[in-house]
């Protein structure tokens, strides 16, 4: 998401629906005396239509009428109020239950990828792998990872029904939202001086927490046996996190193109360069989106990086949040963006370099991930040592 400087005029008044009665110099003159024929529309609907309306909700159905009108599946219409809860989460501070979502490569449902530890999920034992099939009492057939997370997200201490199957069981969890901690990224170590670097979401700050955990900034040092980036069940984020965060594993070079209607093509580079040694597998899977498909698609082009897991869910979009005269916030896709290798991934996502369904646990992928990123360190280390006579 790119944070636009740009503020729109309000979107006065549209109406799909009404009838307006009275000749046609009538309606000119409407139009004539100051107003639109919009604005015309609402105070016929206020005055006449059988069952009270608001011009509140008259806008907001206005406002969503003409984004759907685009056929743009990725504009939205958020109210004030609900857009400061998107801003949260672009900062990190959000309440909610703590669960990164993830999907089936069948396309079939919302999975939960993994639990954040001491949150009103993990306290409740709601587990990673979980389907989950309602949120309250509503089902969530059809619905995306970004519809079911924010129906999880609400104000703190706010409760909220998460519905699940496991295996042949239905499970029903009562959880009450609190504030997550930022956490968007976690760094586990693992074996032979390896590290699993967990990124949730690209929030603010994002790029330099990877950076610090890949460079030996972080207090365990450098991990020279390499790093397994997660990527699963990421939505995307802010592309300056991102870029930065393709950054940390890259020398130099570019990370990402997009092409802006009516300005010219942005082309974004390494910001600061990173380590290019140390050896890198990325996990993704149906859930990875977005941004996060910018940082796995420009290190898979740059030849840097292993992919492992399942197709990702191709996103090649880029949205810009515009603000209205009343703080609300519509937001449209302002451009498509390419790989360095010129990949436009729109409706078609990442093809992993090693498969792993997503059918199965989602520790198998991180168990297959592993075993490459092992193979990886071991290749490395022949090509350092000198051979013997």
């Amino acid at each position: 998401m790119l944070r636009g400087a740009a503020v729109a005029a309000a979107i006065v008044c549209a109406y799909g629906a009404g009838v307006v009665s009275g000749s046609g110099s009538q309606r000119h003159a409407a139009v004539a005396g100051g107003g639109s024929v919009l604005d015309e529309a609402a105070a016929q609907i206020g005055r006449r239509a059988a069952e009270p309306v608001g011009r509140g909700e008259l806008d907001r159905a206005a406002i969503e009428g003409m984004l759907r009108g685009l056929g743009d599946k990725w504009a939205h219409y958020y109210p004030a109020r609900e857009y400061d809860d998107v801003e949260g989460r672009l900062t990190g501070r959000y309440s909610g239950v703590g669960l990164w979502l993830g999907g089936s490569d069948r396309g079939t449902g919302v999975l939960i990828a993994s639990v954040q530890p001491g949150t009103p999920a993990a306290r409740a034992g709601v587990r990673a792998g979980d389907a989950v099939t309602a949120v309250g009492n509503r089902s969530v057939a059809g619905w995306d990872i970004s519809r079911v997370a924010a129906a999880l997200r609400g104000r703190p201490d706010e409760a909220v029904e998460l519905t699940v199957e496991r295996g042949r069981r239905t499970l029903r969890f009562h959880l009450v939202r609190t504030p997550v901690p930022g956490g968007n990224v976690t760094v586990t170590a693992l074996p032979e001086h390896a590290r699993l670097i967990r990124v949730g979401a690209f929030t603010r700050g994002t790029g330099e927490e990877v950076r610090a955990a890949v460079t030996g900034r972080s207090p365990s040092g450098r991990p020279t046996g390499g790093v397994l980036l997660d990527l699963r069940g990421n939505p995307g984020g802010l592309l300056d996190e991102a870029v930065d965060t393709a950054s940390a594993f890259l020398p130099g070079g570019p990370v990402v193109t997009y092409e802006p209607r009516g300005r010219p093509v942005q082309r974004r580079t390494v910001t600061v360069p990173g380590d290019a040694d140390v050896p890198l597998v990325v996990l993704v899977d149906a859930g990875t989106a977005s941004a996060a498909e910018i940082v796995a698609g420009s290190l898979r082009d740059r030849d840097r990086a292993v992919i492992v897991g399942s197709r990702t869910y191709g996103k090649g979009s880029v949205q810009e949040p515009i603000e209205l005269a009343d703080g609300s916030v519509i937001e449209l896709t302002v451009g498509r963006y390419r790989t360095p290798g010129g990949r436009n991934l729109d409706g078609v996502g990442i093809e992993p370099d090693v498969a792993v369904s997503a059918d199965r646990p989602p520790d198998a992928a991180e168990r297959r991930a592993r075993t490459v990123l092992s193979g990886l360190h071991a290749t490395v280390l022949d090509r350092r040592t000198p051979d013997k006579d």
